[in-house]
């Protein structure tokens, strides 16, 4: 089937309601037999039905992945890496079926998907190195033992991920998690059950892995509360990896701290994008539309702040709207789409009040600011300044926020005005200098002369502040998903005092 009949078939979404969702091994339905339905946000209609689960089924899941978890873990590391491989091959063998579900189940435009299809092999591919990676050393000691430290597994891994990259976002919690032999219960956003895990869990049944290692929960967001509580507080849970929004990863954080478990949380940010007086600025304007527009400003990574030199000023706002107005709103399983509607009414009515309230308080609008349904116009506004609201606040809208400093130091001081810090990107001419500015600013990573929106598989991915704790990403998420353990063995060297 074509990827064009695919964008139409509605059977590539409708078999999941019969089918369930994966529990040690087996597709079932919730135990009380609810399901809840899943909406295409361009089109307004239903796309998908799914299980409902409850705290119950998170338990049940709980224990099959505890059940499979040492057998998983005494697998030789070469079969885990082979079995992770696999896993990559499926999801570039079913590409188009992901790039049409991505579509219409998170409303991102059709080159957005092909992206995250693109990428999400190589996460499996690059826990697959990981799991050749060294897990321990030798150390010396003063009474001639043989002392070892070794990195073990933690157990069973609850990955939390979100709506905006769903393929994505759940693979990374997953990969490197696995590959060290930990079991996942995965529980998708209730916005993207689909392409966040069920489809996903297909394609680790096509490609051999064992019952039990991963499993997957869906539910409502009537029912998101009682089901997270199980996969944080249920004690063969060990370790969380949580995507989403600051409240929410705050609140897992200080439940899981309690409980002596590990989390690692990726939350909300303000991201920067500094243009300094020496910048390229069609560069940097290609950067800042991007950064601020891309999958409608829904993604973390996203460019709040666009922070120019004063003296560029007016150059740059009318570039930038000239650019912006290219941009094109509509379908987007159209390839000359590029902006696609808000995930749902409940979000596009926050970007809303947030651009209105902003408007109030003084800022000027200075391109788009309507909506139609959920598709919302990129919008470009000027004159924020510390004491309003939209300063400080995340939009995850289509909302490009341009800011005017007075130099490099300003500029500086605008961009760590946050109670958040995960990317920042810094446009100038020089390199010296672009590094010597981004060491100042207080994020997780930060780029020079790119967007601010980038990734990779094997560097440490998360921030600083309230954008959250812990890293994902190659040897760090190695870190993140074990425990350190020190061996010795006695050879006669030493005497007690008895």
């Amino acid at each position: 089937m074509s990827l064009d009949e695919l964008m139409k078939d509605q059977k590539l979404s409708a078999r999941f309601a019969k089918k369930g969702m994966p529990i040690g091994g087996e597709w079932v339905q919730a135990h009380d037999g609810k399901t809840f339905e899943v909406m295409n946000p361009a089109t307004g209609r239903v796309w998908s039905e799914v299980a409902d689960a409850s705290r119950q089924d998170a338990a049940a899941a709980i224990s099959a992945a505890s059940k499979a978890q040492p057998a998983w873990a005494a697998l030789p590391f070469t079969e885990r890496a082979i079995l992770l491989n696999r896993v990559a091959d499926v999801l570039e063998r079913r590409r188009d079926e992901f790039i049409a579900a991505l579509t219409a189940e998170c409303g991102g435009w059709v080159r957005k998907s092909m992206f995250e299809i693109t990428y999400a092999p190589t996460v499996y591919r690059a826990a697959a190195a990981e799991a050749y990676s060294a897990m321990g050393e030798t150390l010396r000691s003063e009474s001639h033992k043989v002392s070892q430290v070794e990195r073990s597994p933690l157990g069973v891994i609850s990955v939390i991920s979100p709506w905006n990259v769903p393929l994505l976002l759940s693979s990374r919690g997953l990969g490197v998690a696995l590959a060290v032999g930990n079991t996942i219960v995965l529980k998708p956003s209730e916005e993207t059950p689909v392409t966040g895990g069920l489809m996903l869990a297909e394609v680790f049944e096509e490609a051999g892995m064992p019952p039990g290692v991963l499993n997957v929960v869906t539910c409502s967001r009537d029912r998101v509360a009682e089901v997270g509580d199980e996969l944080v507080i249920n004690p063969l849970v060990k370790a969380i990896s949580f995507t989403g929004s600051t409240a929410v990863g705050k609140n897992i954080a200080a439940t899981a701290g309690g409980l002596l478990k590990k989390a690692c949380v990726e939350l909300g940010s303000k991201d920067s994008l500094l243009v300094l007086d020496d910048a390229d600025l069609d560069r940097a304007i290609s950067a800042a539309r991007f950064g601020a527009f891309f999958h409608q400003g829904q993604i973390c990574m996203a460019t709040e702040k666009i922070i120019v030199d004063r003296s560029r000023a007016d150059e740059f706002l009318t570039k930038f709207i000239a650019a912006t107005n290219e941009l094109k709103l509509g379908d987007p399983t159209k390839m000359e789409n590029q902006i696609g509607p808000i995930i749902n009414q409940k979000q596009v009515e926050a970007v809303d009040r947030r651009l209105a309230q902003a408007i109030e308080q003084g800022v000027t609008l200075e391109h788009g600011g309507k909506r139609d349904g959920l598709f919302f116009e990129p919008t470009v506004i000027t004159g924020a300044t510390p004491d309003m609201n939209i300063f400080h606040e995340e939009v995850f809208g289509p909302v490009a926020n341009i800011i005017f400093a007075d130099g490099e130091d300003e500029s500086i001081a605008l961009a760590n005005n946050s109670e958040y810090g995960l990317s920042a990107s810094v446009m100038t001419r020089d390199e010296a200098r672009g590094l010597r500015v981004a060491h100042r600013i207080e994020s997780g990573m930060a780029h020079v002369n790119d967007t601010t929106i980038y990734d990779e598989p094997t560097v440490p991915f998360g921030g600083v502040k309230n954008s959250g704790m812990g890293r994902h990403g190659g040897r760090w998420s190695v870190e993140t998903f074990t425990q350190t353990r020190w061996l010795t063995i006695e050879r006669g060297g030493r005497k007690t005092p008895f």
